[in-house]
């Protein structure tokens, strides 16, 4: 249990939590750092026929791990400053 102040770890870390042994070795993988293994048993465990248990486990872990959308904008807007300013330098000594 966690004391005053702390946030208790995700259901999944714990070994007593609900769900099968698959999705509490997925969830373990995303602890451990391999999200990208993560994620593919979450879709493998998904493409079967999981308990409604399991099928939600497997979602809240694909939402855990996925790429936010602004990311992408902020990487499109630094690609976008990059080239004005190589443009930029370009023209100017050319």
């Amino acid at each position: 249990m966690a004391k005053g102040g702390q946030t208790p770890p995700e259901p999944g870390a714990l070994p007593g939590s609900p769900g099968s042994e698959d999705v509490r070795a997925a969830w373990a993988r995303k602890d451990a750092g391999d999200v990208a293994g993560a994620r593919q048993d979450a879709r493998r465990i998904l493409a079967g026929s999981p308990s409604p248990e399991d099928r939600e486990r497997a979602e809240d872990l694909l939402r855990a791990t996925e790429t936010p959308r602004a990311l992408y904008g902020y990487a499109f807007l630094g690609a976008l400053i990059l080239a004005v300013l190589l443009g930029l330098a370009l023209t100017r000594y050319s």
